[in-house]
């Protein structure tokens, strides 16, 4: 099923209720700090299997004791759509696991 590109109002209301989260250009955007470099790299493992089995892959980048992620959709055009989202709430949703900050 096709995703639809969200509008600024539609992308601007979302963005409300995660905070941390912005709009970076025509990607979503959050990076987080951990307590070690072990804790961000098990994130990033973990991150990547939510997005395995969501079928919707972030740019994620590991750094020292952070990690940083964008994400658009590719098959709308690059756009934000509710799939960026849904992301976007599933990694939030485990960030505390990890200790991210």
């Amino acid at each position: 099923m096709p995703v639809e590109p969200l509008s600024q109002k539609e992308i601007e209301d979302r963005l409300a209720e995660l905070p941390g989260w912005s709009l970076d250009g025509d990607r979503l955007a959050r990076s987080y700090r951990l307590g070690t470099h072990f804790a961000a790299t098990a994130m990033v493992v973990h991150i990547a299997q939510v997005q395995e089995k969501l079928d919707h892959h972030s740019d994620l980048t590991l750094g020292y004791n952070t990690v940083s992620l964008t994400v658009n959709t590719h098959s709308a055009g690059g756009a934000v759509t509710e799939l960026d989202f849904e992301l976007a709430r599933k990694v939030e949703a485990l960030a505390p696991g990890h200790g991210a900050q």
